[in-house]
């Protein structure tokens, strides 16, 4: 990794705002790039270079992959970029996740204490990298105790492997019991859910995790915030070759057999909404929109996007300019055209608090 005179590209991070990563005191760009199904997937070699690059020129410093994506391969094209573009390693928030592995054994994947630290070891051999940011449990092990968990990912911080440690698709119940243990031992606990969340997908971020917000201040690293492109209106007239949906079709045939359906078509119908209020409006696409939608919300640390092609990538971040147009007379009416908010816990006839007051 680059460091001294081998740095070839300084960082500039241009317009790109910087939040924290929930209660922690890392910095990360509202906006991220992410390599599920693409990188070292559908793209790999040069294009992978280029993406990255774009991204970096663009003030966007933070990767997120994990030992899953393409079977590791995501891992090995992402470090060998960050090599070959010479980019200083301090620059740069490398993220990525464990728990399906690459092999079969039984110890190969899980959140076993053996797989966290050898899963982590491995990550680091294939990104070329001695440390990463932030290691993620990529999906909860019921199979292991908590504790167990909780102390194998504090092992891999203490011996410099990792900065810190976070959750992706953990319910709000196995957060908290993390956080729980890790309070009651002196350790570290998860910084960060990695969650679906867009205006189709709303109430496990906006509803299940509140409490978690104002207990921990859990941050969100939010991937999917375009439905897999649902919420960019490619789809409204059926499924166009190169897509997604087209070249992943077996994993997204639920989906796609739902377009047909009323559900379907209801999203459908809402995403055309969207549209005009996002052309007529704010003078910007349904893409922007839906973008600046997610980061908009005090909880979403940071958006990961994904792309296939550089230029996706610059258009993506016009995002950027329209989250100060979402006003409160805008977000209602993008409420009225979604009609889905998660409904608040109930009071059982208790009198609302003085909004002006702490609530």
């Amino acid at each position: 990794m680059a460091s001294g005179s081998d740095v070839k590209v300084e960082f500039d991070p241009k317009n790109m705002p910087f939040r924290r990563l929930g209660p922690s005191g890392l910095r990360v760009p509202v906006f991220s790039l992410g390599g599920w199904l693409t990188l070292g997937g559908t793209v790999i070699g040069d294009p992978v270079k280029d993406i990255i690059k774009v991204a970096f020129d663009n003030g966007i410093n933070m990767f997120d992959t994990a030992e899953a994506y393409a079977k590791g391969r995501s891992e090995v094209e992402m470090g060998r970029v960050i090599k070959e573009l010479g980019l200083r390693r301090t620059d740069l928030v490398i993220t990525t996740k464990l728990f399906w592995g690459l092999r079969t054994g039984p110890n190969d994947g899980g959140l076993s204490r053996k797989h966290i630290i050898e899963g982590t070891k491995e990550c680091l051999e294939r990104l070329g990298l001695d440390y990463v940011d932030v290691i993620f449990a990529h999906r909860p092990d019921v199979s292991v105790p908590m504790e167990e968990v909780v102390r194998a990912f504090n092992w891999v911080i203490e011996n410099g492997l990792a900065f810190y440690w976070a959750t992706s698709e953990w319910s709000a119940y196995e957060i908290e019991e993390a956080q729980h243990i890790a309070t009651k031992l002196g350790l570290h606990g998860p910084i960060a859910e990695q969650c679906q969340h867009n205006m189709f997908h709303r109430e496990r971020p906006e509803k299940e995790y509140r409490p978690l917000y104002k207990k921990y201040q859990l941050g969100t690293t939010v991937f999917s915030a375009l439905a897999s492109g649902l919420l960019t209106g490619k789809y409204n007239a059926g499924i166009p070759d190169g897509t997604r949906f087209s070249t992943h079709s077996n994993f997204f045939k639920g989906t796609v057999d739902s377009l047909q359906k009323e559900e379907g078509l209801t999203k459908i119908r809402k995403v055309n909404e969207l549209s005009v209020l996002a052309e007529q409006e704010l003078g910007c696409s349904v893409t922007h929109l839906a973008l600046a939608w997610v980061a908009k919300n005090p909880n979403t640390s940071t958006v990961i996007l994904g792309a296939s092609k550089p230029e996706q990538v610059v258009d993506n971040l016009k995002a950027l300019d329209v989250i100060p147009k979402l006003t409160p007379e805008i977000m209602d009416r993008i409420e009225a055209i979604l009609a889905n908010q998660p409904a608040d816990p109930p009071t059982f006839g208790r009198p609302a608090l003085d909004p002006n007051g702490r609530l």
